[in-house]
């Protein structure tokens, strides 16, 4: 989520997205509160405070959190926000701008998600993730552009292994054949940012033969879909709720063959990982084992993740068949 454009954002807002932003690549990277503070060399209720609010954001504190969760700049750019955000409060009231004739992905609550549905499939040797969302524009002016993200680690909780793995052999779009449509035409993207194990995504509504902009009150499907490498992908998926979202779905289809056994954590703003409330509902589906979960209207900031065990392939990280 870029909210570098949004100038309405409040000091409290700011330092609400950079508090999620820190959860989100922390528990992305595998790591708890305390190992990640003990990490930066903090005391280890400094980053519960950070996530909970009840301490404000540092530079010192962004600049160790994004090497340590080497978050390709997200967490220094909501620092940034946060700056930002403090400055415009320090200066006296101005008439407000005129509003931008194209509005930023996710500034303020224009954009709904009334559907998210993820599939991730694997073959054995590769993971194919196909998502599928219905967006509703509640603003008042036409949306043009969908920002996601692309974000692996092979070693969940091993920071420094999995920079390392990356540097040496990144994610290429050539492997990842991102391809996007809405409404049966295919969309036009571009890389906001592109780094070894994170990508942030444009995606635009329109290409060589026109556009076709998300208007106010209206509600459409899109569909992008990429592929990775197992030797690039942990064996963990999660979501994080970045905007308001009325149902989430995730789909794990694995080979049956390979007897595969799933089992999820939630995290929210303010709580630990805990225990998804439900669980995954197992299917049978023409050779592949379909693990499918959802919930309806979860909070926002809140993150599932869901992880599994290959029972017959033995993880090749270790010598007991169980993910790292």
């Amino acid at each position: 989520m870029d909210t570098s454009a949004d100038t309405s954002t409040t000091v409290e807002q700011a330092a609400e997205a950079f508090a999620a932003e820190v959860s989100y690549w922390r528990e992305v990277r595998g790591l708890a509160k305390r190992a990640l503070a003990a990490a930066m060399g903090f005391d280890p209720s400094y980053v519960s405070h950070i996530e909970s609010g009840r301490a404000k954001p540092t530079e010192e504190f962004a600049r160790l959190a994004e090497d340590v969760l080497n978050a390709g700049k997200a967490i220094w750019r909501r620092w940034s926000d946060y700056e930002a955000a403090r400055a415009r409060a320090k200066q006296p009231a101005v008439p407000p701008a005129p509003r931008r004739a194209e509005q930023p992905y996710a500034t303020g609550s224009a954009l709904v998600v009334e559907h998210d549905q993820a599939r991730l499939e694997y073959d054995g040797a590769s993971y194919r993730l196909t998502m599928r969302r219905r967006l509703r524009n509640t603003g008042d002016q036409p949306v043009t552009r969908y920002l996601i993200r692309i974000s692996v680690d092979r070693y969940p909780g091993e920071p420094e292994r999995s920079n390392a793995h990356y540097r040496a052999h990144p994610l290429t779009w050539e492997e990842l054949a991102l391809t996007a449509t809405c409404r049966g035409e295919a969309m036009r993207w571009e890389a906001k940012h592109d780094r070894d194990a994170f990508k942030e995504i444009w995606l635009l509504f329109d290409n060589d033969q026109g556009r076709f902009p998300l208007y106010p009150g209206e509600s459409v499907w899109i569909q992008y879909a990429y592929s990775v490498g197992d030797d690039k992908w942990g064996r963990w998926f999660q979501r994080a709720v970045r905007l308001p979202t009325e149902h989430l779905e995730v789909q794990l289809a694995f080979p049956a063959a390979l007897d595969p056994v799933v089992w999820g954590t939630e995290t929210s703003m303010t709580a630990e990982a805990a225990p998804l409330a439900t669980a995954p509902v197992r299917t049978e589906e023409a050779g592949m084992r379909v693990f499918t979960w959802t919930t309806t209207t979860p909070a926002l900031h809140a993150r599932y993740r869901l992880e599994w065990r290959l029972r017959a392939r033995p993880h090749p990280d270790t010598n007991q068949g169980e993910p790292r």
